[in-house]
């Protein structure tokens, strides 16, 4: 009695290969939206965190000076008018300072913003974040709920 030996073909069929490729195509379709949007929760939170900063550098040059200033490198940062908020090497917010009379040397208040830009201005839900010497939060975007 003779045998044959049945040779058996290795690998993937185009179908094969098609599926896997569509599952995967419909994977990522759904995880990098949600995965954009907890990178967008994190720059919002490191905004809040600066805007946080600033103001308690502010307050710290009130208590020395007797007024608040526009000029963020009396406030100890590297650059002035704006100062940048980079999350891995990007930048994702801008803050600005403005204070109601910069030239009197008399501001009794001040207005700290964070501006998204780059990748970040994409975000439309919780936009400009705003603080105020009195500590008033407010922020420019669609949603309610951003701090």
């Amino acid at each position: 009695m003779l045998k044959t030996k049945r040779s058996r073909r290795r690998g993937f069929t185009l179908i094969e290969l098609m599926i896997a490729v569509a599952i995967v195509g419909i994977l990522l379709r759904v995880a990098l939206p949600v995965y954009w949007q907890s990178i967008q929760k994190a720059h919002r939170t490191d905004a809040k965190t600066a805007l946080f900063d600033l103001a308690a550098r502010e307050q710290q040059y009130y208590s020395t000076n007797n007024a608040y200033t526009a000029t963020t490198t009396l406030l100890g940062y590297a650059t002035t008018p704006s100062v940048a908020v980079v999350n891995s090497g990007t930048t994702s917010y801008t803050l600005t300072v403005q204070v109601p009379d910069p030239a009197s040397n008399n501001a009794v208040s001040f207005l700290a913003t964070a501006t998204p830009s780059g990748k970040q201005a994409d975000d439309t839900a919780c936009g400009s974040y705003t603080l105020s010497s009195t500590g008033a939060q407010g922020n420019s975007g669609t949603a309610t709920a951003c701090w």
